[in-house]
């Protein structure tokens, strides 16, 4: 299953919000086979932005290690140092 790309979201939330409104219209006109075709379409846009929001929250999150950089020394220095093998 490819992931949506978080770029996407605000042209998924256009499709989902153009399917209701057919949903809607062929609710109206009693197109019922109709209906059940953009039902499939809208959950499957649902999930998409559903798996976004996952997304959003992980990499929102900071995970606290314990570990304090003063406990290294040098660990705070702006310089990097290749050691040699």
């Amino acid at each position: 299953m490819l992931r949506p790309d978080p770029v996407q979201r605000p042209r998924l939330v256009e499709i989902r919000d153009n399917l209701i409104a057919r949903i809607t219209e062929a609710g109206q006109e009693g197109w019922l086979g109709e209906i059940e075709g953009l039902e499939v379409s809208l959950a499957s846009t649902e999930e998409k932005l559903a798996q976004l929001d996952v997304v959003e929250e992980r990499s929102r999150r900071t995970v606290d290690l314990g570990i304090s950089l003063h406990s290294f020394p040098g660990s705070c220095s702006s310089s990097v140092k290749a050691s040699a093998y």
